[in-house]
């Protein structure tokens, strides 16, 4: 680890040189993405840390990475040696970021940030809470811009046109309900920065984020026009030509600054500051008056309409399929004694890439054998590729990008003989997402009243895990979206019909095993009763669960029931497209137990 220590070594010269006693480097890039391209990886670059989500901070003796449950096994191996210490996030003997930072510095300290990789509101409560422990925050920092010598270029990748076929609504039509809301509030312009909702609402996609087939961009939408800030080179006549055909204008980049600059005096400018970064923020003139919202397109996009959620339906059927035959090829093949969490990962992909219109993976596969499945966000190296054997549990987490639909499926199934503990920890989690998978709930229903539902059987043994239940997912988006979940973390967000939404507890024992079950569900209409609208799921993921894991004296007649309607429903959905060998296969997994 004598590069990561180096680099923080010229760091602190850096900081020294200007007068500023911490850094903090968040995972982010300008857009508040959660999955960032490779020149924004500067917390992975400082830190030798790969997860998706942590927060390095820097002194002039001292440093700490700051992540959360699902990054501690890994964040502990990969910073050993680094002199980074681990701190784990969301456990009460962790301190916050910057209530550590008032311990360790002096009072009048200067802690500085790249302006560029925090939001508006990520700033205010730093200015905040700095300033309640005696420090202050300066936000015109940029050390690793200088340091980073061979850091990777922005993506080039050509931007394409989202077809109507499988937006199901045009980019004209979705400008104009952003225009209707600039009306109501009596607004001039919306800024706007997340590359999701760039995406959506301008029916555009690209790849220059792994995994994510979005585009680095900004977006900006006044009563006059509407403006896609781009690297030119990325659009070609044909594509410019199409945007101009809806109302989209072209610029640089960059020229989102020249917009901010030239807004006329008594502008009212909407953006998010939950999304909005800093340097966007602090460049916006003071004549303008600057009004905070939720992102209105953040919401929209995530209710699907009907062609999006025709499109995901197709898409979890030939997700079933390609699902189908790799379960069939590992139960076949696990014997043999060959096979690694690297190599079924590749093997899984190759069946997708079989279906009609995939486009790519929908993030990186999680294939943890053994004690590796204990590690939420698993990510295996090869030093970690772990060869399958006949025995224990294996747990599995891939998605597919469609370009009707997004996947995302979590199955533990046993690879040969397991455990008493090992059935019981499945049946519990399993009838934990039965329980949320059949809920039938009342309009205005936040995720955070649902949770319960899914941990209920582990809480009654004292036991629980640390991640949400439910996260929102996109229509060949983001594999993670919001604004709805379903976590313990209160979200004022209600869930609504057309939201797709995982349903995915879990169960993980450090050094022996873990266990996740995950569908994709959407909210539908139930039924109207004297006391209102009630909503509930469908189940949108097609696969079966392992039966061979679960403890049949723990689960009541009902959710045998529910488990054997739902295989019933996966063999209906998916042997039309099977040959009659792996429909015998698939018949016999989805067996009534």
């Amino acid at each position: 680890m004598q590069t990561i220590s180096s680099r923080i070594d010229v760091l602190r010269q850096k900081m020294d040189a200007k007068g500023i006693m911490a850094t903090i480097i968040p995972s982010t890039d300008p857009h508040a993405s959660e999955y960032v391209a490779d020149y924004w990886k500067e917390r992975q670059w400082i830190s030798g840390f790969t997860g998706s989500a942590g927060t390095v901070v820097v002194t002039n003796n001292k440093a700490g990475l700051w992540t959360d449950s699902r990054y501690f096994l890994q964040a502990g191996l990969q910073l050993e040696g680094s002199g980074i210490d681990l701190f784990k996030d969301g456990l009460p003997d962790t301190p916050s970021i910057t209530a550590w930072l008032g311990e360790v510095l002096p009072a009048g300290s200067r802690v500085g940030i790249n302006p560029l990789v925090f939001s508006v509101s990520a700033v205010e409560n730093l200015q905040s809470e700095l300033a309640e422990t005696g420090l202050v925050l300066s936000t015109d920092v940029d050390f690793i811009k200088t340091m980073w010598t061979d850091r990777p270029a922005l993506p080039d990748a050509p931007v394409d046109i989202y077809p109507l076929e499988y937006a199901g609504k045009s980019a004209k039509d979705k400008i104009a309900d952003i225009r209707t809301i600039l009306e109501k509030k009596g607004a001039d312009s919306y800024l706007f920065t997340g590359l999701d909702e760039i995406a959506w609402i301008f029916n555009i996609r690209c790849s220059d984020v792994e995994y994510n087939p979005v585009v680095i961009a900004f977006g900006a939408i006044d009563k006059q026009k509407a403006t896609l800030f781009v690297s030119p080179q990325k659009i070609s006549h044909n594509v410019a030509a199409l945007l101009a055909d809806e109302g989209i204008e072209v610029a640089p980049y960059n020229a989102v600054f020249d917009y901010i600059a030239t807004l006329h005096v008594h502008s009212k400018v909407l953006l998010d500051k939950g999304k909005t970064n800093f340097a966007l923020y602090q460049d916006i003139p003071s004549h303008c008056t600057v009004v905070g919202i939720q992102s209105p397109i953040f919401y929209a996009k995530s209710i699907k309409n009907a062609v999006e959620l025709a499109g995901t339906r197709n898409a979890m059927v030939r997700d079933g399929v390609a699902l189908t035959r790799f379960f069939m090829w590992l139960e076949a093949n696990v014997p043999s004694g060959t096979l690694t969490e690297l190599s079924i990962a590749e093997q899984l992909c190759k069946f997708r890439a079989e279906q009609a219109l995939f486009k790519g993976e929908s993030f990186g596969t999680i294939a943890g054998y053994k004690d590796h499945g204990a590690i939420v966000h698993y990510s295996a190296t090869a030093e970690s590729n772990a060869t399958l054997q006949p025995e224990g549990l294996l747990l599995l987490d891939s998605g597919g990008q469609y370009l009707d639909g997004t996947t995302d499926i979590t199955r533990t199934v046993a690879l040969g003989p397991v455990t008493t503990e090992e059935k019981t920890d499945f049946t519990l989690v399993l009838k934990g997402h039965i329980a949320l998978g059949k809920a039938k709930f009342p309009q205005g229903t936040r995720g955070s009243q649902l949770d319960i539902l899914a941990r209920n059987s582990l809480w009654q043994r004292g036991w629980n895990y640390g991640h949400g239940t439910g996260h929102g997912v996109g229509h060949f988006l983001c594999v993670h979206e919001g604004p709805q979940s379903i976590r313990m973390d209160e979200n004022a967000t209600q869930l609504v019909p057309g939201m797709i939404i995982s349903n995915e507890p879990g169960m993980y024992r450090a050094g022996k095993h873990g266990i996740r079950s995950e569908n994709l569900v959407t909210v539908v209409e139930a039924e109207k009763t004297e006391f209102g609208q009630f909503y509930a799921f469908e189940t949108l993921t097609l696969c079966p669960f392992d039966t061979s894991v679960l403890d049949l004296s723990l689960l009541t007649a009902e959710e045998k029931t529910w488990i054997n309607h739902y295989h019933q429903t996966v063999y209906e959905r998916i042997s039309p497209l099977l040959n009659d060998e792996e429909k015998a296969w698939l018949k016999k997994k989805c067996a009534a137990i």
